[in-house]
């Protein structure tokens, strides 16, 4: 389960809003924090969810998410808790939330240069990410992962040294195809870099072995990295998400809960589910179940970017959850 604790975002990477940034929503519009539990409490007992991910925008800006993530982590079965964050923020709130019961973070990061960070997010923030990502990795939310998103033009030449970067550090490297979510609508398929040219970057520089573990319902395909190990003495992983290109659509099992209390089956889905108006107007535990169980009933067998028919989503990545 995908849960976003609101669309904003202190950084304007050029694959996801704009420069000025996006109309937020409205505050009362977003689950409160006792919302935000009891909702995930239902999917925990009612609905077999057994991972939680805490997602926006960018989930760090939420004032309450340490006692969210306690209060998850609490449930009886207890699930899996986990972060994706750009990392800013990181050097204050990774103690506090791994004591709070937070079991791991991915952290986005695009390029090892300073720089190309600027040009990429428009914020000078590089520094900061590398400080949360160290922090992250020294209040043990191990293993600590990184995503990275290849831009034709932009940062197209970094998977080498991404991936090196990342086995200095110990952290666990997922590159991800650029996806059709942008604000602007100006996604355009020549322009992605495929997990095909990422994984021939690798090779150049890299001996790469398939994971003898089994993928599931994961959407990276991992390889082991030969000649590296991991933090825990295992050998070292790099992956790929590659959801355009090669899409995972068949062993999907994530469900996706909006700031604003809406449910959404698939990431570029044109329909949602409104579970906040139910909440709020008496529904029981039971009945929101019932919302969440035909929302998901309806999940299409595909996401359907290679129909010539497919229309992004309305909602940019920043306000559905990443």
């Amino acid at each position: 389960m995908r849960v976003s604790l609101t669309d904003r975002c202190n950084l304007r990477c050029s694959y996801c809003m704009p420069a000025e940034g996006l109309d937020w929503l409205p505050s009362p519009t977003l689950l409160t924090d006792a919302e935000v539990v009891r909702l995930i409490g239902v999917a925990v007992r009612r609905l077999g969810v057994t991972e939680v991910r805490f997602t926006g925008g960018e989930p760090l800006l939420r004032r309450g998410l340490p006692e969210i993530v306690r209060a998850v982590a609490a449930l009886e079965p207890r699930p899996q808790t986990m972060l994706t964050t750009n990392g800013i923020g990181l050097t204050r709130l990774a103690g506090p939330l791994a004591a709070a019961g937070l079991d791991r973070v991915n952290v986005s990061l695009d390029t090892t240069d300073p720089a190309r960070f600027r040009e990429l997010t428009r914020r000078d923030r590089h520094a900061d990410v590398l400080a949360g990502l160290a922090a992250a990795a020294e209040a043990g939310l191990v293993p600590v992962k990184m995503n990275a998103v290849l831009m034709r033009g932009l940062n197209d030449d970094e998977a080498v040294p991404l991936l090196r970067f990342a086995l200095a550090h110990g952290y666990e490297l997922r590159f991800i195809e650029q996806m059709p979510l942008d604000a602007g609508h100006t996604w355009r398929r020549e322009e992605m870099v495929t997990g095909a040219e990422i994984l021939a970057q690798l090779r150049a520089a890299f001996t790469l072995r398939p994971d003898p573990v089994r993928r599931g319902g994961a959407p990276a395909e991992t390889w082991l990295v030969e000649g590296y190990e991991a933090v825990d003495g295992r050998p070292a992983r790099v992956g790929v998400i590659a959801s355009v290109s090669s899409p995972f659509c068949g062993a999907c099992d994530r469900t996706r809960l909006t700031a604003d209390g809406a449910v959404r089956s698939c990431l570029f889905s044109q329909e949602e589910t409104d579970l906040r108006g139910a909440l709020r107007s008496g529904a029981t535990d039971e009945e929101l179940a019932d919302l969440w169980r035909k929302a998901m009933w309806g999940k299409p067998a595909g996401h359907g970017i290679d129909d010539p028919r497919f229309l992004q989503p309305i909602r940019p990545m920043s306000a559905i959850g990443g």
